[in-house]
């Protein structure tokens, strides 16, 4: 702008009238502060009187503050112009900026002059806060323009955040073939199906597994006694288990209490209950959601059912023996918190992907209506809906010198599944018996 050079040195000279001003009024208030008498007269100072020549200074001083907040508001205007880029309205902010400009060097020209003329004093106040006002409009218009710029880099970072997840779970599928989660990516409704549920349930076990592990850790740390723990869960055990077979008995615990009421659609927790799509539609929201965001997720209950869950598993005589507290105990029965601990954090892990797997359960038709189901304490093994957890080879009965021993469940470590016409058999501990 051709224009920029010359008002920077009218500036400069405005700013000295004004401190003249400033002074000036100073020393008509020092004049009066040490004669009274002073102060009834009239002096005259520059040709002007201290009386109706104050108040037109003060009308200039107006004049003035009115116009630099024109230009400030012409400025803005500029500014906002500039992007999007609007060559109009740049044109037309420049022309306001320059008018401003050549009205503020008008003041100074009549400063100079003694002819201290111009619009009222209310008048000038009142452009002045109006021209204020503008550019808060402006510079809020600005920030929204701004925000929602920011607003469309977040959307488009979190797209490219998820074709990059998928594309290393299809990594992870194509190194580890049927031990993730990328068989459910683009899963849609009518292509549901047993194996889909499967693949869940293959991950849901390994993170009861992973937690079992870590509860099993804090007991150590506490110098708990593992064999009366597990005897206490299951009271016909055998003394001195070896870790596997004790590691089976707390796994039958924690998995008893995580898929109780598994079998009804609202988990027990009461609620309305929702349709198979309405319940798709979770499952498919929360699959790749981060445990603690799914915690706290205003469209599912899965936060109610992980605090009925961990204060029905973790009893406050074992939170204490553990943590030597009971302040866990007390945020996760809030509603309000979340314990930022590693214990809890496997907890919820595992809670969602049993949450998760009910979901996928009840969004099966009526047709393909499933139900869950566990082996009887003393039934006798069947491979047909039993799988044995422990590493020898279960028969319905075997031969230990020369006498039958015959193989009963001892306790159902995982419950077993039926999906349509698919049985995904439970997972039992067993026991031999003589005869």
């Amino acid at each position: 702008m051709d224009s920029t050079r010359p008002p920077q040195a009218m500036v400069g000279s405005i700013s000295k009238a004004f401190t003249k001003i400033l002074r000036l009024r100073r020393a008509e208030d020092d004049d009066a502060a040490c004669n009274p008498e002073i102060s009834g007269k009239q002096g005259l100072v520059s040709g002007f009187s201290f009386g109706e020549g104050m108040k037109e200074m003060e009308i200039l001083v107006a004049n003035l503050f009115a116009g630099v907040s024109a230009v400030k508001a012409a400025y803005a205007e500029l500014q906002l112009a500039q992007e999007p880029y609007d060559p109009d309205a740049i044109q037309s902010a420049d022309l306001a900026v320059i008018t401003e400009l050549r009205r503020l060097i008008d003041i100074k020209q009549r400063f100079g002059k003694n002819h201290l003329g111009g619009p009222p004093l209310l008048a000038s106040q009142i452009e002045e806060q109006s021209n204020l006002l503008k550019t808060y409009k402006i510079t809020a218009k600005k920030l929204d323009s701004q925000l929602k710029s920011k607003n469309a880099e977040v959307v488009s970072l979190k797209s490219g955040l998820h074709v990059a997840e998928k594309r290393c779970r299809a990594l992870e599928a194509r190194l580890r073939p049927g031990r993730t989660l990328a068989g459910l990516d683009d899963l849609h409704l009518s292509g549901l199906n047993p194996t889909h549920f499967l693949t869940l349930l293959r991950y849901t076990v390994k993170s009861i597994r992973s937690f079992v592990k870590v509860l099993i850790h804090e007991m150590k740390s506490s110098d708990w006694d593992l064999d009366s723990a597990a005897t206490a869960i299951h009271t016909d055990l055998p003394s001195g288990l070896n870790s596997n077979h004790r590691f089976f008995a707390f796994e039958s615990y924690v998995s008893r209490v995580i898929f109780s009421d598994f079998q009804n659609q609202d988990f027990g927790i009461g609620g309305s209950l929702l349709d198979r799509r309405q319940l798709f539609a979770e499952f498919t929201e929360l699959k790749y959601v981060k445990e603690k965001d799914c915690f706290f997720s205003k469209n599912s209950q899965f936060g109610m059912f992980c605090r009925e869950k961990y204060l029905k598993m973790v009893h406050p005589k074992m939170e204490a023996s553990l943590f030597g507290s009971l302040e866990q105990r007390a945020v996760v029965s809030s509603g309000k918190g979340y314990p930022e601990t590693n214990f809890f954090y496997r907890f919820v892990e595992m809670a969602r992907r049993v949450w998760l797997l009910h979901r996928l359960f009840f969004s099966f038709t009526a047709e393909e209506k499933g139900a869950i189901f566990e082996a009887r304490r003393g039934s006798r093994f069947s491979e047909v809906c039993m799988k044995s957890v422990t590493e020898e080879v279960a028969f319905s009965s075997t031969v230990d010198r020369g006498g039958y021993r015959r193989a009963t469940v001892g306790f159902t470590v995982q419950p077993g599944f039926r999906v349509g016409r698919t049985v995904i058999q439970c997972r039992v501990y067993l026991v031999y018996l003589d005869g």
